[in-house]
């Protein structure tokens, strides 16, 4: 199983998801996103929202159903596209941006992730939750999530969250700057009860094998 770009190919011979960044905007396309007003989160002062963990990303804002119509304009060619690749599913990353930026309605947010499962499983596709352990037995029973993609769960002491509601269907994926301010090694994570039947430990850059910084291990 391989989660790759929706931008890549598919690898030969295994199950492949694609990622797509559903509820903010991917580097280098901010200006895509710019010449439609209205679907980016301002703050009081009118200024663009971006993540300050990723400050090359900016927030969408599906508050209003005219706003989540327009995102999922671009959106949806985009998941399909991914059906098209030849992918199984797909991820949609940063579903709990409505946690993270209060100006985002929680219900708007909501919306748009039902109208995500609805097109990618028109298109033929699985589609798996992004972390947001508060709401997965919702996006479970309620919107149609298929499966589960978690980060950094056991550095939250929440990976049950995951694994009580979508059983064997999650994918753990765990980092090491993460672990190491929990106190954890990873070993200690494979050790645990509610870890994902796969769990990964990977470098929070992703970076190819052989470059510097690259780290893999798997449980």
């Amino acid at each position: 199983m391989v989660v790759r770009d929706a931008t890549a190919a598919v690898l030969p011979g295994a199950y492949n998801v694609c990622y797509v960044n559903g509820f903010q905007t991917q580097p280098g396309e901010a200006n895509i996103w710019k010449a439609s007003p209205g679907l980016l989160l301002r703050d009081a002062s009118g200024a663009l929202v971006v993540d300050p963990d990723w400050p090359d990303e900016y927030i969408l804002d599906p508050s209003t159903a005219r706003q989540r119509e327009r995102i999922l304009a671009f959106m949806a060619p985009v998941i399909e596209g991914c059906a098209a690749s030849g992918f199984d599913a797909v991820e949609i990353d940063n579903l709990d941006t409505w946690t993270r930026f209060d100006a985002i309605d929680a219900d708007g947010a909501a919306a748009l992730a039902r109208a995500y499962v609805e097109t990618a499983h028109a298109a033929g596709l699985a589609i798996a939750q992004k972390n947001a352990a508060e709401i997965t037995r919702t996006a479970h029973e309620e919107w149609g999530f298929d499966f589960a993609v978690t980060e950094e769960c056991a550095a939250w002491d929440e990976c049950a969250a995951y694994t009580d509601v979508y059983g064997d269907h999650v994918l753990q994926i765990e980092y090491p700057q993460a672990l190491a301010e929990a106190g954890l090694t990873f070993a200690q994570v494979c050790a645990r009860d509610d870890r994902a039947p796969l769990t990964i430990l990977r470098d929070l850059d992703l970076v190819a094998k052989g470059n510097p910084g690259y780290r893999y291990k798997s449980c």
